[in-house]
């Protein structure tokens, strides 16, 4: 008996089913609906999407692979917790990544709009600062934050597209987005921060138009540095604080952030 086809249509629709629930999943990863260590359900995403489960269990299991999600043994499907070495290692694979990139797209004469754009997104950051300095406060506030992080993917991402790897590109994405749903809450940059990253973007760009691409690479390397230096200094602090958390729990309930100054 002759099987019976697939209807032609039924593919591109499950592909794009699946396709739907990847960037729903990783939407809520990157907005922190779903923190680090939580599980995901494959039922209320279906529900939320307005799907069958086959295509969220299909999403489930690419983004398992790429290592957003991870799977636990009687606990189901995960979202990724990372500690103080994943946070080192992706960090190491971004800087090699684009350092590679800034380097061979500084080797080529950049368009004006691309340099003009960079350069604009650079200084993007000094609205930060301006805002920061009119607040009076000793940091920006986690909106000012989420704009922040809006304005300096943007810079990295155009880096990568200029230099024209798609692939590279995706990877870059992949690890960044990583790093953004590690669990510990990201501290707001102070003015001296800003100042920093400012700089870092701005030589960045110069070095491109000079195409000079040994200093670019150079100064992009010692900026992804100096933030990982940032994270995991933020990682062990958070870790201390968990530490004492756990052994002194009594003075943590007495004395809570909400109650403190």
């Amino acid at each position: 008996m002759k099987p019976k086809s697939r209807p032609v249509g039924d593919l591109p629709n499950r592909r794009s089913m699946r396709e739907k629930a990847y960037i729903h999943i990783q939407r809520k990863i990157a907005a922190r609906e779903l923190t680090g260590g939580s599980s995901v359900s494959e039922l209320l995403l279906a529900k939320e999407l307005g799907i069958s489960r086959t295509p969220i269990r299909e999403a489930m299991g690419q983004l398992v692979a790429e290592g957003l999600l991870d799977q636990i043994p009687n606990r189901g499907v995960v979202v990724v917790q990372l500690n103080r070495r994943d946070i080192i290692d992706l960090y190491e694979l971004r800087e090699a990544l684009e350092v590679y990139a800034v380097g061979k797209a500084a080797q080529h004469q950049v368009n004006r709009s691309d340099l003009s754009r960079l350069q604009e997104l650079a200084d993007g950051i000094l609205v930060f600062k301006a805002e920061l300095e009119g607040s009076g406060k000793p940091v920006l506030n986690s909106e000012q934050m989420h704009r922040f992080i809006s304005c300096d993917l943007a810079f990295h991402t155009l880096l990568m597209r200029i230099a024209a790897n798609r692939r590279t590109l995706k990877v870059v994405n992949e690890t960044r987005l990583l790093i953004r749903i590690f669990t510990m809450h990201r501290d707001g940059h102070k003015i001296a921060d800003l100042e920093q990253i400012h700089r870092y973007h701005c030589d960045v760009v110069q070095a491109i138009a000079r195409q000079d691409h040994a200093s670019a690479m150079r100064v992009l390397s010692e900026h992804i540095q100096a933030s990982l230096r940032e994270r995991v200094e933020q990682y062990d602090h958070w870790e201390r604080e968990m530490s004492l958390r756990e052994s002194e729990p009594l003075f943590f309930d007495v004395f809570s952030p909400a109650e403190a100054g």
